[in-house]
């Protein structure tokens, strides 16, 4: 038998169990249940399908085309993110006259509403009236202006608009861990001859590992699921958003353009294994680094 306190600590803690049922657990297995039916939107109309929804998915050609778009954008923002997240807390860890303004104005897209960012950026990249356009001409470095909103470069386009937005992220983990790195491990570099791309390789990217481990899952889970930054700057997609029909935005549409819940639900559920996976073969190619070291 539990004891009292045992009784009393198991009390205490039931309502959060229950409240994190209700609000993670919950859905999920709703969600789970829902891709086994093909369900109306809207109307009380649902009929059990099995595994349907499952294998039409598989065999739909715009699922994959989906599938990899979302690869590109999630790889490609995720890479050059934590590049040029890098790259930034390294100069902003130097001592400089105006750092501390320059963190915050670094910080700066990252606080912005994602709303704000894309209606910013869709004037910055105009191709009438964008001073990105203007710019290149007036440097002499392309003759005719750039359609960056057009289906050729909508995908670049949209890579750098998440780029200049989510960037901070990677710069305050980053800048946050240089914080701590112990001087005497530059010191010994010097004495032992290293230079600064030496010390950089063998003192400073040792010592980020863990932190840019984190970080880049982080990043990479949540640019494969995100959704805000890529219907706001699409638009349109019946026209110009076939370029970057991420999974996300096509399960939105199948769920609510088309009104089919079940297939909703099996391609979130399909997400949801697919980041499983990618997760797992990363722990575990990381463990394996690990343990070779």
């Amino acid at each position: 038998m539990w004891s009292k306190e045992a009784r009393l600590g198991i009390l205490l803690i039931l309502p959060t169990v229950l409240l994190l049922c209700l609000l993670i657990l919950f859905p999920i297995l709703y969600n789970i249940w829902l891709s086994f039916y093909a369900k109306h939107a809207f109307l009380p109309l649902q009929s059990w399908v099995g595994w349907k929804n499952y294998l039409s998915m598989l065999s739909d050609e715009q699922f994959w085309t989906s599938f990899k778009l979302s690869l590109i954008f999630t790889v490609s923002s995720t890479a050059f993110q934590i590049v040029l997240g890098v790259l930034v807390a390294l100069l902003l860890h130097e001592r400089f006259w105006g750092r501390t303004f320059a963190r915050g104005v670094v910080l700066f897209p990252y606080m912005l509403p994602t709303i704000v960012s894309v209606v910013l950026w869709k004037w910055v990249l105009n191709d009438q009236y964008g001073i990105v356009n203007y710019l290149l001409q007036a440097w002499h470095f392309i003759k005719q202006p750039i359609v960056w909103i057009g289906p050729s470069n909508m995908m670049k386009s949209l890579v750098m608009v998440s780029i200049w937005t989510y960037f901070p992220f990677v710069v305050i983990n980053v800048l946050a861990r240089l914080q701590v790195i112990p001087l005497e491990l530059y010191d010994a570099a010097k004495v032992d001859g290293a230079s600064a791309v030496g010390r950089f390789f063998y003192v400073t990217l040792p010592q980020l590992k863990e932190v840019l481990f984190v970080v880049i899952l982080l990043r990479g889970i949540w640019m494969f699921t995100k959704f805000d930054i890529v219907w706001l700057w699409a638009g349109d997609f019946g026209g110009l958003g076939e370029s970057v029909r991420t999974l996300p935005i096509y399960t939105y549409m199948k769920t609510f353009g088309q009104y089919q819940v079940g297939l909703g639900a099996a391609l979130a559920n399909l997400m949801f294994m697919m980041l499983m996976i990618a997760v797992t073969i990363y722990f575990r190619v990381f463990r394996r680094d690990e343990e070779v070291e």
